[in-house]
């Protein structure tokens, strides 16, 4: 009878087993479900406010390069405040509410509508509604419906927007495993002709969430910019003034 009991046991557990894998794979069957997904395994697991110090270099094609060092905010969903150099100095951009602005010695030199798609992927998706991460996603132009499956830095990755062997279509690659964002192809934003290619990489683990410490950006398989994440700090108390396109120059 014990030996009968523990088969039953048994049995019942392969089959909840196989059961969830099905479920698992049923819901992640295109990029809608796979935004839900993204949004429903860190919702309550990811920070609201993060901060870091980020060392810019840029590449340039004579194969010098140039760094300078940026200080970055994040209040999400949405909101990015970028300083550039010492903050004193109010040399930076802003991204609130669906614009971007970008500051010169504390003044507003320019601003437009924007929609950052690698805060909304990247960031946002974990702490918003998962609807907006999909109208948003909609809206620049990601086709939602096509899904598959590929690999990056050897591991397994889901790629939303374009068919399997296409890198120029609009898409963005999420890590499998953690749901995580890993990389986006788009066309240039200067150059429609030629393609861009964001990856983030050297994910950390944080108190609360993670974030990817090295982010490269790539034009037509050259490495033109890239980002390295220092002093990174989860969760820390911000002053929402920063975030404030009237009081850029005065609150940092």
């Amino acid at each position: 009878m014990r030996r009968s009991v523990v088969l039953t046991v048994l049995t019942l557990a392969a089959c909840c087993a196989l059961t969830a894998t099905g479920i698992h794979a049923q819901e992640i069957r295109d990029g809608e479900s796979l935004l839900r997904a993204m949004h429903d395994r860190y919702q309550n697991n990811w920070y609201e406010t993060l901060t870091f110090t980020q060392k810019s270099t840029t590449h340039n094609e004579d194969g010098t390069d140039k760094s300078e060092i940026w200080h970055e905010a994040l209040l999400l969903p949405g909101k990015l405040r970028i300083d550039i150099g010492p903050p004193a100095d109010g040399n930076g951009m802003l991204v609130a509410d669906g614009t971007l602005t970008t500051f010169k010695n504390g003044k507003a030199s320019d601003s437009r509508a924007f929609v950052h798609m690698l805060l909304v992927l990247g960031f946002d998706v974990y702490r918003q509604p998962p609807q907006v991460t999909i109208d948003q996603t909609k809206g620049q132009g990601f086709d939602l419906a096509k899904l598959h499956e590929d690999t990056w830095d050897g591991a397994p990755v889901y790629v939303v927007g374009a068919d399997k062997g296409d890198l120029k279509s609009k898409q963005f690659w999420i890590e499998k495993k953690r749901l995580l964002f890993v990389r986006m192809i788009t066309p240039d934003r200067r150059d429609a002709t030629k393609t861009s290619d964001s990856r983030f990489a050297d994910y950390r683990q944080l108190p609360v969430g993670l974030v990817a410490a090295r982010v490269e950006f790539f034009v037509d398989g050259r490495n033109s910019f890239t980002e390295e994440y220092s002093e990174i700090q989860a969760s820390p108390k911000l002053d929402p003034a920063i975030f404030d396109a009237k009081q850029f120059k005065s609150e940092h």
